[in-house]
């Protein structure tokens, strides 16, 4: 093709984090594709991946930054300050320039600090921006700014996977390639609806799953990789930690662990089995009195035989970790790891599978209250996002700083959240379009996104890929305006560009990145480096120890707590509808970019509720409202099918309007605060 660019990037959604390449044309991306030999696409991409690049260009992206009127009509010394740049755009905003918005963000945020203190203003988002941007956010927050408050969106998907695996083996990441699928004897899939979510793994896990009948998946409803499956085994809400423990009484009890692994490389075996063996919830005969899930007493031992005799792995998404005890259900994973050698070799290991394109580097990169960067302990702990929406409901907290986090859709309690926001002073944010949480803001700048910049991503399985521009962008990269604000704030930050920052990186997370300079991830742009990098990349983790302080892996048995619907079953009384959420192929969390493209639009343009069919009779009319004591969604149209279990629900969160997260409280991990999403008990409501 005539005057065609041919570039090589990285996708811009979720977490698999695919190699791509793009046929530009007077700076327009024409298509996208992956080369066929792409170590992480394989050649493929999913409709997203493939289609979802009409956000670049669209009428929508926020160009210009804008200021609030009512904010500066509250500050007329800022407004003074930056009047000569002030053009009206509405009733609501003025346009401005950066370097005027960035004036008045600095004005008000040492206004702020010098009346409430330093720790009155806090920093939320990075996930899906580069490394060296959400590494600048941070250290911005934590050295200019002086507050310990930095969080991002791990909060509510991620973070119990980080704390159970760190716990146990020391480090809270992927253990092996994706590649090693087609190493694996036997394949357990919990708590993901891969096919939706994950499309291009879940093509990996199918490959293998057809040529050798090895899948075994657990899910609360009928997905589709259940059609590739040998054991398909639907699980009640929230019983997660149950069947885990079931697992390892079947492993434990019929002497299925390997005795030389367990002696040479962990330590609390003895005192594990024992609690295990004595737990009245731990035996897999317990299933057969919980009526409709009786099947599982005898799926669970066959399940828990096959892994524990074969080279195995796990993977597990936010069905695992958005729930009361998912911290304790990621430990229970890693346990079964642990008992049978199942990990630091190849074709054997665990699997997190992360939703945002950089949530991996922005946990990397220290975008965490209790965690710097390479998992170092920071000078200060911080707070978590939910605790952080407390102390601004008390005044304390009275500034956020938000890069590309939309906090008023993709978290729980949003009439909290909103009576929250209500109570501070400054609320800034850097995104590509307007969305739920930039209506709220005082600030807003317009940004590059993923396919106007230079920068590194992490993927799920740790791979580093660098991504270049895919046409050329007049807008300011994230960490550009955090210098600009920087500066303003008293800071010495003079990066030229983005290789600067990374290269400070490389010399203080050293344990990871020391060796990955852009020079090499440009060499390997197509394949990646998995970190920690220094000679070479490592593609295993945990071969030889694991990353714990004496190098053992370790056993924190957790007893499941009996509770909600399986309470409900046992004592003859379920009543009512229990809702859970998730994603499906064609839209991208909040679709603020996904919505961009009419194509992914005309396939799912609203959140749908999906009821059993034999649950008919409760729901008479086409639109329902879902409502609990914490808020009720918007009126959604509801799908009879076969494929959610009685009294159970399903919808996902895509469209802000659907008021989705509006149900949910502040129930959530009891470690780590991450909102159980994934079952909540629902009032129906017919329009």
């Amino acid at each position: 093709m005539e005057n065609t660019q041919t570039i090589d990037s990285v996708c811009t959604y979720c977490g698999v984090g695919c190699d791509i390449a793009a046929h530009v044309k007077d700076n327009k991306i024409q298509k996208i594709f992956a080369h066929k030999d792409g170590v992480v696409s394989q050649g493929k991409l999913c409709i997203k991946g493939k289609y979802g690049f009409d956000f670049v260009d669209s009428k929508e992206r926020l160009r210009i930054p804008r200021i609030k009127k009512s904010f500066l009509e509250k500050n007329p010394t800022i407004k003074e300050a930056i009047a000569s740049s002030l053009k009206d755009f509405d009733d609501i905003w003025y346009e401005s320039d950066l370097d005027s918005a960035t004036t008045a963000a600095a004005m008000k945020l040492k206004e702020v600090q010098a009346k409430y203190g330093r720790k009155s203003v806090c920093s939320i988002g990075g996930a899906r921006t580069s490394c060296e941007s959400v590494y600048l956010f941070q250290k911005f927050t934590r050295h200019t700014l002086n507050s310990p408050h930095v969080d991002n969106c791990a909060r509510v998907c991620h973070s119990p996977s980080l704390k159970g695996m760190r716990t146990t083996i020391g480090e809270g990441a992927a253990t092996n390639p994706y590649n090693d699928i087609y190493n694996c004897e036997f394949m357990i899939v919990i708590g993901s609806n891969t096919t939706e979510a994950h499309p291009i793994i879940a093509n990996r896990i199918v490959d293998v799953a057809q040529k050798h009948d090895n899948l075994a998946v657990f899910d609360v409803r009928d997905i589709k990789l259940n059609k590739f499956a040998k054991y398909k085994a639907i699980i009640p809400h929230e019983a997660n930690l149950l069947v885990l423990n079931m697992l390892a009484y079947v492993i434990i009890s019929e002497e299925l662990y390997s005795d030389s692994f367990i002696a040479e490389r962990t330590k609390g075996f003895a005192e594990f089995k024992e609690k295990i063996l004595n737990d009245p919830f731990a035996n897999p005969k317990y299933f057969e009195q919980i009526e409709g899930y009786e099947q599982l007493s005898k799926i669970i031992p066959k399940v828990a035989r096959e892994y524990a005799l074969k080279k195995s792995m796990i993977f597990w998404g936010l069905g695992i970790t958005e729930h009361i005890d998912g911290s304790y259900a990621v430990m229970a994973i890693t346990h079964l790891a642990l008992m049978t050698g199942n990990i630091g070799k190849s074709g054997a290991g665990l699997m997190p599978l992360r939703g945002q394109n950089n949530v991996q580097g922005a946990c990397d990169m220290g975008m965490l209250p209790y965690f710097a960067p390479d998992y170092q302990v920071p000078k200060e702990i911080g707070l978590m996002t939910p605790q952080l929406v407390d102390e601004m409901l008390e005044g304390r907290v009275k500034a956020i700083l938000n890069i590309g986090e939309d906090l008023t859709h993709i978290h729980p309690n949003l009439n909290k959240i909103d009576r929250a926001l209500e109570n501070l002073e400054l609320i800034m944010v850097q995104e590509l379009f307007v969305t739920d949480i930039t209506a709220k803001a005082d600030i807003i700048i317009g940004v590059k996104s993923a396919y106007e910049k230079t920068g590194v991503y992490v993927n799920a399985m740790r791979r580093l890929h660098l991504s270049q521009p895919l046409v050329k962008s007049e807008l300011p990269d994230d960490w550009e305006v955090i210098q600009l604000l920087d500066n303003k704030m008293g800071g010495s930050c003079e990066y030229k560009n983005s290789n600067e920052i990374w290269d400070e990186v490389r010399e203080v997370a050293y344990r990871r990145f020391s060796g990955a300079s852009y020079i090499r991830l440009e060499r390997h742009r197509k394949r990646g480096l998995q970190w920690p990098v220094h000679t070479e990349d490592t593609p295993i983790l945990h071969q030889l120890d694991f990353r714990t302080e004496d190098g053992l892996g370790e056993f924190h048995y957790h007893q499941y707590k009996l509770r909600n619907m399986i309470k409900e079953i046992v004592e003859k009384n379920l009543t009512g509808y229990y809702l859970t959420t998730g994603r499906t192929m064609a839209m991208y969390n909040n679709a603020a970019q996904t919505k961009q493209t009419p194509s992914l639009m005309d396939r799912y343009s609203e959140d749908i509720l999906l009821v059993h069919e034999n649950d008919a009779h409760d729901f008479t009319s086409e639109r329902v409202i879902l409502k609990t004591e914490f808020g009720q969604t918007t009126p959604l149209s509801v799908k009879f099918t076969d494929k959610v279990e009685p009294k159970t629900l399903f919808v996902t969160f895509h469209h802000a309007t659907s008021k989705i997260n509006a149900l949910f409280g502040d129930k959530s991990d009891e470690l780590i605060l991450t909102a159980a999403f994934k079952s909540i008990k629902v009032e129906v409501i017919n329009c």
